[in-house]
């Protein structure tokens, strides 16, 4: 069974529409759709903060990402998790994050992903480039 919701968020009053997968057990937030700053122009800096899950490891997702990160033109890093996931923090433009965002959950991405579960925020600026880690 699954809730879903829509509203404002946060301080900076991030619009969005949140799943959550189960009512009863540990709730699995998922942002579903496009998030976008109810203040904001299209071209305000967004980090997006995600866990790639499904057969993401050994298959040179991380190397890909950051290739398609520094085709777009965005900064973060990228790192292999220990639980068998891939973890992105992406930061950029709104709609070049939102790209980004579709091609991780893609049939053009590596592997197979199963599942994107994720997260965006207001940029921090904390990159200059975008980094294969590990």
């Amino acid at each position: 069974m699954s809730a879903c919701w829509s509203g404002l968020s946060g301080p900076s009053r991030w619009s969005v529409r949140v799943c959550c997968s189960s009512l009863s057990g540990p709730k699995t937030r998922r942002y579903i759709g496009l998030m976008t700053h109810s203040n904001a122009s299209d071209a305000d800096s967004v980090r997006l903060t995600a866990r790639v899950t499904g057969a993401v490891q050994g298959v040179g997702f991380r190397y890909w990402t950051a290739r398609k990160a520094d085709e777009l033109g965005i900064t973060g890093s990228v790192r292999n998790d220990d639980d068998g996931s891939v973890a992105v923090v992406a930061e950029g433009p709104q709609p070049v994050i939102i790209e980004f965002r579709r091609w991780l959950g893609s049939s053009q991405a590596p592997g197979r992903v199963a599942h994107v579960d994720e997260k965006m925020t207001p940029a921090e600026g904390k990159f200059n480039t975008f980094n294969v880690v590990g």
